[in-house]
């Protein structure tokens, strides 16, 4: 099979299927899913790390050499400063356009107390917006890693969608639920969640061509997704994770953690056997 193809395809399972994947949960009864979710939010992590310093790093300094170490290690650092910038710009703009709209609302005073729920529900459509804008281009960053690593090798590729998909599907069930708040119709928010999803392949044909262009970029690049994962799972998933502190809960983290990192490494060590 042609390897854009196989960029396409796995980039619309990072992006589209986690979607779809996500929706079963809407059939799941809520407190269910309460129970559920924490479960993928620590697999999630450890599959996130483990592709990051298993697989995606150790391909980068093979690719680059030893004596580009330093190299790949500064590429690291730019990376984790690249995600948390592109992290505070949405964070920014997802307070700025609500708050407007609050302190808007606020200003006028109990004289225009009826116009209280179009402001709130104009919020609450700011927000679904953002939302989406925000997930896309989380999605065309995704579609960028999955073709980094396929460029490098396939089974790279195949490990690098399974931790996209991994932390993907919690993040997809969260904005679905934050779209339905917004005001969106349930089947409405599902075509939007999905339709984000494109956004991943379309990151992916990109990075494609502009990598296939530079191959001698390519270790670099991978040395940045692996500061993505890096990033997505300390920044993003592990804080969450600490909210639980109970005994019980934090031996559950734990084990499910332990699986995600045990399976990333068994798919990379047959691999490479």
């Amino acid at each position: 099979m042609p390897l854009l193809v196989w960029i396409i395809i796995c980039a619309a399972i990072g992006g589209i299927a986690s979607a779809a994947f996500a929706v079963a949960f809407l059939w799941v009864p809520p407190e269910r899913t309460a129970r559920i979710l924490p479960h993928f939010l620590s697999f999630a992590t450890g599959a996130l790390l483990a592709a990051a310093l298993l697989a995606l790093l150790p391909e980068a300094v093979e690719g680059a050499g030893a004596e580009h170490a330093r190299a790949i290690g500064a590429c690291v650092l730019g990376g984790l400063g690249f995600f948390f910038v592109i992290e505070k710009l949405v964070l920014a703009w997802h307070h700025e356009h609500p708050e407007g709209a609050h302190g808007h609302e606020h200003g006028h005073g109990h004289a225009h107390g009826h116009d209280h729920g179009g402001h709130t529900r104009a919020r609450d459509r700011a927000s679904g917006i953002l939302v989406l804008i925000g997930d896309s281009l989380h999605n065309a960053l995704d579609g960028v890693l999955i073709a980094a690593a396929f460029l490098s090798n396939v089974p790279l590729g195949l490990l690098t969608t399974v931790a996209v998909a991994a932390h993907e599907v919690p993040h997809r069930v969260g904005d679905f639920a934050l779209l339905v708040h917004a005001g969106f119709s349930r089947e409405r928010a599902l075509v939007l969640n999905l339709a984000t999803g494109l956004a991943s392949v379309a990151g992916a044909v990109v990075a494609y061509f502009a990598l296939r262009a530079t191959l001698e970029l390519l270790p670099y690049a991978l040395a940045v997704a692996a500061a993505g994962f890096l990033y997505i799972a300390v920044a993003g998933l592990i804080p969450g994770l600490h909210r639980s502190a109970d005994p019980r809960t934090s031996a559950a983290q734990v084990l499910w953690l332990a699986l995600g990192v045990g399976l990333v490494a068994l798919a990379e060590r047959l691999t490479h056997s």
